[in-house]
C-alpha cells in the first residue's frame, strides 16, 4: 500500500529550544517522524490522518517568544532508509551497547544491534532509546517474559533477547513499524521476539514479567491500566517519551494504579522512568 505523507518543514527561532518544544507538542498529534534541518525540523504526518485544524492547538506557534514559519510539502512513500543515511547516527550506550545501521561500522561493544530503518527515530527518540537501553543493560532481564509496546524498530526488544529475556511480544500499531521490527528481529537472528501489529487491545489476558513501552505521554496514559494490569507481580516495568514536565502526570497515573518509582533517567530533558509492581 502507498502512503502518502504531508512534510511539514519548519523554521524555528530559537532554533534548539523551540525546535524541541514544538517536536514535543507535535508528538501529541499523528505526526510520527521528525528530522533535524539547518533552520528547524521537518515533521512527518500521514495523509490520511491530517486535517486542515490539525496546528491549532499547538501553542508554541503562539508564543511571542519564538518565530515560526513553514511550508507543506506532499511526499509520496517517504523513503525513510535514505533520509536515516543521511540524518541516522549510530547509538553507543556507555560502550555497551552499539546501534547502527549496517552502513556503520562494527565495534567492540558487548551487543551489537544491526538495524535497518523504515523511519525515523525523530529527534529525541535517540534520546529515549539510549536510556531505555541503559535501563536494560542494568537490569537482569534473564527468563523474563517481555513486552516492547511502541516497539519501532524493535531495538529494545532485540535488546532485551540478547540479554536472555524470553518469549517477547513487540507491538506497534504502524504498520512499516511491524514490518521492520520483524525484518531486524531475524537480522540480529533473534529467535524468541514474536512481532504485532496493533495497540493496547492485544494485551488482553496476557502476562508479562518486563514491561517497556517507549511512547508518547498521552498514550502512556490511556493505556496505563492495560500494561499494570498484565504485568505480573514484582514485574517490572519502564517507560520513556516524554519531557520532565510530564513526570508528574505519569508518576500520579503509576501510584494510583499501585506501582512502585524505582528510578529516573534524564537526557537533554527527555524522561525514563523504571517501576515496580
Amino acid at each position: 500500500m502507498s502512503n502518502i505523507y504531508l512534510g511539514y518543514h519548519f523554521t524555528v527561532e530559537p532554533k534548539d529550544l523551540g525546535s524541541e518544544i514544538l517536536v514535543a507538542e507535535l508528538g501529541e498529534l499523528p505526526f510520527e517522524s521528525f528530522i533535524e534541518s539547518d533552520f528547524g525540523v521537518t515533521a512527518y504526518i500521514q495523509k490520511q490522518f491530517w486535517n486542515e485544524t490539525i496546528l491549532e492547538e499547538v501553542q508554541i506557534l503562539n508564543s511571542p517568544e519564538f518565530v515560526i514559519s513553514y511550508t507543506i510539502e506532499e511526499i509520496e512513500q517517504v523513503n525513510w532508509n535514505e533520509e536515516w543515511e543521511k540524518n541516522f547516527e549510530a547509538i553507543d550506550v556507555d560502550g555497551k551497547c552499539h546501534v547502527r545501521a549496517p552502513f556503520h561500522p562494527k565495534t567492540n561493544a558487548e551487543f551489537d544491534i544491526i538495524i535497518e530503518p523504515k523511519m525515523s527515530f525523530g529527534t529525541g527518540h535517540h534520546e529515549t532509546t539510549h536510556m531505555m537501553i541503559q535501563h536494560l543493560l542494568e537490569t537482569d532481564v534473564a527468563e523474563m517474559k517481555t513486552l516492547d509496546m511502541g516497539c519501532g524498530t524493535a531495538i529494545l526488544a532485540i535488546l532485551a533477547e540478547m540479554k536472555g529475556a524470553k518469549p517477547i511480544d513487540a507491538i506497534d500499531i504502524d504498520n512499516w513499524c511491524y514490518l521492520n521490527s520483524i525484518e531486524n528481529a531475524e537480522r540480529n537472528n533473534c529467535k524468541n521476539i514474536t512481532v504485532y501489529e496493533g495497540d493496547a487491545a492485544i494485551l488482553k489476558d496476557k502476562k508479562y514479567d518486563l514491561i517497556i513501552a517507549n511512547i508518547n505521554r498521552n498514550i502512556l496514559l490511556n493505556d496505563m491500566q492495560s500494561y499494570v494490569d498484565c504485568l505480573n507481580p514484582k514485574g517490572t516495568i519502564l517507560f520513556s517519551g516524554f519531557y520532565t514536565e510530564d513526570i508528574p502526570f505519569i508518576d500520579a497515573s503509576c501510584i494510583e494504579k499501585g506501582l512502585t518509582f524505582v528510578k529516573k533517567l534524564e537526557r537533554n530533558n527527555w524522561v525514563s522512568l523504571k517501576y515496580v509492581n
